[in-house]
């Protein structure tokens, strides 16, 4: 099967309630990590391997997703399915049943991976990723048999193993997993009050289908300011962008959008400083700092400040959300 044949479903409806106050009104996966949007990455990754059909489905800021789509992968197909009420990965995955005619890929929208995707395709049977991680309580954990999955069950209190199901699926025969999870839609059957993803998987090995379990290299989750934090370190390390500055420091590694002002400041190490940013008399170390932001007079360290938020006047530790305006001199300081 070729591997352009392929469609790969990418779910980004989630409300990224961990990541507040940016996802108030901000989709987690326009977010900055390294040099661009967490999606970005996602379809760069997708396109790298040559799926070119994706079908994304949105929740509420789905106007602010396909703006960005459209306006920077005109490359790709891309189709859209709304998912109006929070109802869970499985539902998710199932609107998407008129998009998908053979073979399927799954990719989640919150996490950047390090994996072969081109491997993954290339399996003569499904495969699922999976690697070990030190709470497996929060994730679908497998049971392995040799290659092979098990018994699969979603954020166990007690998991039997700690290999976490990581957000990277392929099917050679997509009808098989839609009707797995038609059988969970109609039935009504939640885990957690919504209809998951795994169930539907556990359906399929319970009936005796070989889903194989592919270790992957790295996987970084963007669901938590911690975490993204650290999936930035390593977008930047992984890149390596040499940004040139006239009168501030640039400490790498370190990103710095080309239409962003940066002015008697030191930037780096592991700062992402997005399009049209303004960084003024400021020192901005291992932080992300979104289009839009205005810094000044400022130390930071750790923290994200959100597309077009206002930071000015002393060293402290922030998480801005977008649109919003932090002061900590003089109202009338002219920025």
């Amino acid at each position: 099967m070729k591997k352009d044949q392929f469609t790969a479903v990418v779910p980004v409806a989630g409300a990224g309630t961990r990541l507040r106050p940016h996802t108030y009104t901000y989709p987690k996966v326009l977010l900055t990590v390294g040099d661009k949007p967490i999606i970005g990455h996602i379809l760069d990754e997708l396109s790298a391997a040559g799926i070119k059909k994706i079908c994304l489905v949105t929740g509420v800021f789905g106007d602010k997703i396909k703006e960005y789509v459209g306006k920077n992968y005109q490359r790709l197909e891309v189709s859209y399915v709304e998912q109006s009420e929070p109802k869970g990965l499985g539902h998710a995955i199932w609107l998407t049943r008129g998009c998908v005619a053979g073979p399927l890929m799954v990719v989640l929208g919150d996490t950047i991976f390090d994996a072969d995707l081109p491997g993954f395709m290339a399996s003569k049977e499904d495969c699922i990723a999976v690697k070990a991680v030190e709470d497996p309580r929060r994730f679908g954990v497998v049971e392995v048999k040799g290659e092979y999955i098990s018994a699969m069950v979603e954020k166990p209190d007690k998991p039997k193993t700690n290999l976490a199901i990581v957000g990277i699926y392929a099917f050679r025969n997509s009808s098989l997993l839609y009707r797995s999870l038609e059988k969970l839609v109609d039935s009504g059957r939640t885990t957690r009050g919504e209809i998951q993803f795994t169930d539907a998987l556990a359906l399929m090995v319970k009936s005796g289908h070989k889903i194989k379990a592919m270790p992957i290299a790295g996987w970084y989750d963007c669901g938590k300011p911690e975490t993204l934090l650290k999936t930035n370190r390593f977008v930047l390390d992984k890149k390596k962008f040499y940004p040139k500055a006239k009168n501030s420091v640039f400490i790498p590694p370190v990103y710095v959008s080309p239409t962003a002002r940066v002015e008697n400041s030191v930037v780096g190490p592991y700062a992402s400083i997005g399009d049209g940013a303004k960084i003024v008399s400021s020192i901005i170390s291992d932080s992300i700092v979104n289009e839009g932001a205005t810094i000044t007079d400022m130390s930071l360290c750790c923290s994200l400040v959100g597309p077009n938020a206002v930071v000015a006047g002393r060293k402290d530790h922030l998480n801005v959300g977008e649109n919003s305006e932090v002061r900590f001199d003089k109202a009338d300081r002219e920025i």
